[in-house]
């Protein structure tokens, strides 16, 4: 049987300040039900985890250059090496900056891309099923919701 799952464990630093960041760890995952996505889950101490869904190809563009529009914005934090990525997710006003070594993302991605190279997501033959499935999903939450 294919693999459907990537995951892996990064350790990310959270920063509060120019002075003050802490190390936590993250969770990366890419599944081909959703091939267009990845998913980092963040472990804050004392908190339940926290995760974030945004495009695989934002991702691989932020690692080398400054991209994002909206909530998640992706930029080296070097221009000229690949040293750290600056992940900033914002809701509202409120926002989180995240610094995480190049490396692993570009290791992540690597296998991500062996599991379905980027352009290639719409091959899946399921996908469109998993699409109409989650969107059921999200609507009947929201129905019952409100």
């Amino acid at each position: 049987m294919r693999e459907s799952v990537v995951q892996a464990e990064v350790m990310m630093s959270f920063v509060v300040s120019e002075e003050l960041s802490f190390r936590i760890p993250v969770e990366l995952r890419y599944e081909t039900c959703d091939p267009y996505a990845v998913r980092l889950t963040f472990h804050l101490p004392g908190d339940a985890p926290v995760t974030w869904a945004f495009g695989r190809e934002l991702l691989i563009d932020g690692v080398g250059r400054p991209c994002g529009d909206g909530d998640v914005h992706i930029t080296p934090s070097d221009s000229e090496s690949f040293g750290d990525v600056l992940i900033r997710l914002q809701v509202g006003v409120d926002q989180a900056l995240f610094r995480c070594g190049t490396a692993p993302l570009l290791a992540f991605l690597d296998r991500t891309d062996r599991l379905v190279p980027l352009g290639q997501e719409r091959s899946l033959a399921d996908f469109d099923t998993h699409l109409d499935e989650a969107l059921d999903r999200i609507l009947a939450e929201e129905q019952s919701a409100g």
